[in-house]
């Protein structure tokens, strides 16, 4: 359990609790690999070699659940909808993404309240990314 300056305990926090960075690094790197062999996704990345956007992603979401503000401290604010307005994110991007994420959420075997509070928001996550009909 980690402490404020005062000394006071603080709960271990949600990334914490899944095993921290290398269960994140796990989980955006086995979602990469959906993503690579995806008709829909890979032409959103522009970029021959996706390592940039999975260290991007992982860096996000280890700062969202409670890891290292290195994303924020590398890129600033997230602003994730604005960052993904170039691209025309459909129902079928959305379902994409949520079916390469599943499997990666399945890899990690994580306890089943965890297991929930992440997929719950991951589904919010992208459903908030869509900006095109259809």
């Amino acid at each position: 359990m980690d402490q404020t300056e005062q000394g006071t305990p603080q709960p271990p926090t949600f990334f914490d609790q899944v095993g921290g960075e290398p269960t994140f690094r796990r989980l955006v790197h086995d979602f990469y690999r959906g993503v690579a062999g995806d008709p829909v996704l890979r032409p959103m990345y522009p970029e021959q070699d996706l390592g940039p956007a999975e260290e991007r992603l992982t860096l996000f979401l280890m700062q969202y659940w409670g890891g290292p503000r290195t994303y924020s401290d590398e890129r600033g604010h997230p602003r994730l909808r604005m960052r993904h307005a170039p691209f025309a994110v459909d129902q079928a991007a959305h379902d994409a993404w949520l079916r390469h994420m599943r499997a990666a959420v399945d890899g990690l075997g994580l306890a089943p309240a965890l297991e929930t509070q992440l997929w719950d928001y991951l589904v919010y996550a992208a459903m908030s990314m869509i900006n095109t009909p259809g």
